[in-house]
């Protein structure tokens, strides 16, 4: 192992051979004499950076012409905002309303943004049993005349996860931020994707946007510029200073992604080390998955000990054994795996092994 392994939940560890292609070029990017870092927005140089890696982005999720790719700023938590503030009346028909999906701790936080710009329809939630599940299809009271429905894929804190893609007669909308290039998907369901780069994209500070044309070019009054997605989709995601090292970190992850062979066979490596931990879990009474299994995510595993007392001695011992950032949400306690896109196989089975040895010396 040349680097400890870091399960942290965001800013997650990026790949390896990410890292040390951009040490390569950190001083001289391909003979300009500069750093990324250093480069105008503006120079042939990063124009060329910035058009790759939106065709390479393009080609590994399959998105369709008629779809805007959007490189900006102010995290997901900004597109809680921008969401309501273009759509409300960019969704042809329907009122100042929109439905919102409560699935967990990020969900939340999108529904109380929305609501300062419209009436927002609960028309599922899972609070009331702790968010250890996702409503069903049949579950959910979805209203006719809604803007849009927003839902939040994966709970990053949770660990609660949709196994499928709602339906819906409005557009649908989705915060992405901890899923997006962990396998396949149709973009052509959403009306809108946004998400965070700092999972499995790239580093913070970084955030795509995935919309529909239809839907921009009618924000509300007073929206700022900054916030009006035809703006950012007329000037190429250069309205402004983008964030122009973190666009380029992604490039390389989605260079990186389509050297292995693109995202179903980036699911199918997911897939086996969510299922590899989750059944380690399972086969002791020392630990403790509280997800029902139906809605496990892929990406975010948490976990709790026996004795919670022993919490403190199971993070040092991990520590120490390279095991990095395992310590669970405060608002749920215990530990939390995150195990995006850039943690490889034998992190998961060197968890598992240090699990095992923890269990036998303190169980």
């Amino acid at each position: 192992m040349s680097r400890p392994y870091n399960f942290s939940a965001g800013p997650a560890m990026l790949p390896e051979p990410v890292l040390r292609r951009a040490q390569e070029e950190m001083l001289d990017w391909h003979g300009s004499g500069m750093c990324v870092a250093e480069m105008s927005h503006r120079s042939k140089q990063f124009m060329s950076i910035a058009e790759q890696a939106e065709s390479d982005l393009r080609m590994l999720l399959g998105v369709p012409d008629d779809y805007r790719v959007l490189f900006l700023q102010g995290g997901a938590s900004s597109q809680f905002a921008m969401v309501p503030m273009n759509l409300l009346a960019a969704s042809k028909g329907s009122s100042a309303m929109a439905d919102y999906l409560n699935t967990g701790s990020w969900s939340k936080k999108a529904i109380a943004e929305a609501r300062k710009f419209c009436d927002v329809k609960v028309a599922a939630t899972a609070e009331d049993g702790r968010f250890i599940r996702a409503p069903t299809q049949a579950e959910l009271n979805l209203s006719a005349n809604a803007a849009y429905l927003h839902y939040t894929p994966n709970e990053t804190i949770e660990g609660v996860e949709f196994s499928y893609v709602p339906e819906a007669t409005v557009p649908l909308v989705a915060d992405m931020s901890s899923t997006l290039l962990s396998r396949p998907i149709d973009v052509s369901r959403f009306g809108l994707i946004y998400a965070g780069a700092q999972k499995n994209i790239g580093p913070a500070g970084l955030t795509i946007v995935i919309v529909r044309d239809d839907l921009i070019g009618q924000p509300r009054n007073g929206t700022p510029a900054m916030f009006d997605y035809k703006i950012h989709a007329d000037n190429d995601s250069m309205y402004n200073t983008p964030p122009t090292y973190a666009w380029y970190l992604a490039g390389l992850v989605f260079q990186w992604l389509k050297d292995l062979g693109g995202l179903a066979v980036m699911a199918e490596i997911n897939q086996r080390k969510a299922d590899k931990l989750y059944a380690a879990i399972d086969a002791s009474d020392f630990y403790t998955n509280p997800v029902e299994v139906a809605s496990r995510s892929w990406m975010n595993v948490p976990f709790t000990l026996a004795d919670a007392a022993l919490d403190e001695d199971f993070l040092g011992g991990a520590k120490s054994a390279g095991l990095l950032t395992l310590k669970g949400h405060r608002s749920v306690g215990g530990m939390r795996a995150s195990i995006y896109n850039a943690m490889p196989e034998a992190g998961i089975d060197a968890l598992i092994a240090y699990m095992a040895e923890f269990e036998r010396t303190h169980g």
